[in-house]
């Protein structure tokens, strides 16, 4: 998404669980003090927080100017910049560099995996948890066919992430000069905050590249179509779900 395209206030707000998910991942970065890390795409910066009681020398950096401006508001005692997951430089090579829920909107990742490998020092670890393959396959799905049908052509190409399999990016990691010490996909069925406003909050929040140019009225009727495809599958008890797939990986610079 473009930098300008986040509702800091509403993510606090509504979508929580991105961050909170989160926390298990840290159990994988295992931050030392004294450590250098990096946290790409932090977000509005609770990670980065929980990074730095550690006792780690942590950074985060984010492309939205709101996420970052509501990070250094949340946190004033740690250091947020704006920067490009896909073109990013550290002064000082890092021991780690930790993502959360980033890297599917980096559609390419190549130009993400070397700046991550050419930031750390050589043994440097590299954890990273973000959506894989089939990740929200039913709601791509479901905006695929309301856009198809109420006349876009080719919405595919609307779609603004990047899903892929563990083979696919374990040897992107590979090619680039990582070792991959630890990769798995899983489903993770996630609650959506909300009630019965979750999912039209997160189309609006996560989804919103499919309908961009469209009239609010068009949008609105997109999301409830939407809405009536997933009921029967996603909405329990006055709750939407979300279908989550996940990567988790821990990749290891070669010395």
């Amino acid at each position: 998404m473009s930098q300008d395209s986040w509702n800091s206030a509403l993510y606090e707000q509504n979508h929580a669980f991105v961050w909170q998910y989160g926390e298990s991942l840290l159990e994988l970065l295992a931050p030392q003090a004294g450590e250098r890390i990096l946290d790409l795409g932090c977000g509005t910066g609770q990670l980065t927080e929980k990074i730095a009681q550690s006792g780690a020398f942590v950074q985060g950096i984010d492309s939205s100017l709101s996420m970052i401006s509501t990070a250094k508001a949340n946190y004033p005692h740690i250091s947020f910049a704006a920067a490009d997951a896909r073109d990013f430089q550290v002064e000082v090579p890092l021991d780690a560099v930790f993502s959360n829920a980033v890297l599917h909107w980096v559609k390419q990742p190549d130009a993400a995996i070397d700046c991550v490998e050419k930031a750390l020092r050589p043994g440097g670890r590299f954890v990273a948890e973000f959506g894989g393959k089939g990740n929200v396959g039913a709601i791509a799905r479901a905006l695929l066919s309301v856009l198809s049908e109420i006349g876009l052509k080719e919405p595919e190409s609307l779609n603004p992430w990047y899903f892929p399999s563990i083979g696919e990016y374990a040897l992107l990691l590979e090619k680039q000069g990582f070792d991959v010490g630890y990769a798995v996909l899983f489903d993770r069925p996630t609650l959506l905050e909300g009630g019965s406003a979750g999912m039209v909050n997160w189309i609006e929040m996560f989804a919103g590249g499919f309908l961009s140019g469209w009239s609010d009225d068009v949008r609105s009727r997109a999301i409830l179509a939407v809405e009536e495809c997933l009921r029967p599958t996603l909405y329990r008890d006055g709750n939407w779900i979300a279908d989550y797939r996940r990567i988790r990986v821990v990749a290891v610079k070669n010395y």
